[in-house]
């Protein structure tokens, strides 16, 4: 590992700049940073979430909603620059639900500790483990407490602040998922929740990507909006179960300023989509998980709500192995 990939620090890998000698691999030892940068999500209290100021200058108008082509490059650009505005929002709105240290799959509230799509608990311990689109880094403190050695990588820098201000003792990387730092092999495990592939405008340089820096027999389990989603307006209510546009027209969804450049980008697969791209990068399938929506889940999220929870599937979540 870099000297300054350790915990209680963000190390930043911006693609552009990404070369063979930009990679680490976790059997190489990490440098304890000390207590003072380094705090135990068993004994540290949470410290409230402190927003950047909003000025003049950070202050946009509301972006247009639109349908439209968005390529890798805009894609990627477009969602670090949301991500870094919105995590503050995102986190003071969701991070009861996701809590410091749980492992959450979806809004539906599958739990790491039932469904156990990585494996059982006790399998868990040495594990080396990735986490792609981590955000606050939850699902990796759940994994540190099961003995596991996660990785926590993110693409906006403001969201692994608020790891560090969580705390937990394992790196956090800032980089593209497209673009992974990592030496071939360098992972048993890897998974993403919401992270990374919703996002992207080509998955199969992701879902590549992973499959290089895991070992052979590796799994790889991630959690996207099920397809069928994208053709319902995304509402909690009555007019989310109607549909509203063709589940096959696979154009962007894209939010752009008044140049008409991207500010957020979201992409649509078909479910036959995400399977071909799983398999076409050299995975197997191994399950697909259609979480039903739980009586105890009272919370709406997005176009997530109890009402549309039990009537229609609203996260697929792909367990795969690398052969």
């Amino acid at each position: 590992m870099r000297e300054a990939a350790h915990p209680g620090r963000i190390t930043a890998y911006p693609a552009q700049k990404l070369s063979p000698e930009a990679t680490w691999t976790p059997e190489r030892p990490l440098r304890d940073p000390g207590p003072a940068a380094r705090k135990s999500p068993q004994t540290s209290t949470r410290e409230p979430v402190i927003q950047e100021p909003v000025t003049s200058e950070t202050a946009a108008a509301e972006p247009e909603a639109t349908r439209r082509a968005a390529g890798v490059t805009e894609s990627s650009r477009a969602n670090r620059g949301w991500w870094d505005r919105n995590a503050d929002e995102y986190q003071t709105e969701h991070g009861t639900f996701l809590g410091d240290d749980r492992f959450v799959w979806c809004p539906e509230g599958l739990d790491e500790v039932e469904a156990e799509l990585l494996g059982p608990p006790e399998d868990l311990k040495a594990k080396t483990v990735l986490e792609i689109g981590a955000g606050a880094a939850q699902c990796s403190r759940w994994l540190t407490a099961q003995g596991a050695r996660p990785v926590a990588l993110d693409l906006s820098h403001r969201q692994l602040q608020h790891a560090l201000r969580i705390g937990g003792d394992f790196p956090l990387v800032c980089a593209d998922a497209a673009v992974l730092p990592f030496a071939d092999g360098s992972f048993d495990l890897a998974c993403s929740a919401y992270g990374a592939l919703p996002f992207v405008a080509d998955p199969r340089l992701v879902l590549r990507e992973v499959r290089r820096v895991l070992r052979p027999g590796g799994r790889f389990v991630f959690s996207v909006t099920h397809p069928l989603r994208w053709a319902l307006p995304d509402e909690p209510g009555p007019e989310g179960l109607s549909v509203s546009a063709s589940y096959f027209d696979r154009t962007p969804y894209v939010e752009q300023d008044d140049e008409g450049h991207a500010v957020y980008v979201e992409h649509h697969r078909t479910l036959g989509d995400r399977v071909r791209d799983v398999v076409t990068s050299g995975f197997r399938l191994v399950d697909l998980v259609e979480p039903e929506w739980p009586d105890w889940n009272t919370s709406e999220w997005g176009g997530w709500s109890p009402l549309r929870g039990h009537l229609i599937p609203g996260t697929a979540i792909f367990v795969c192995e690398r052969d």
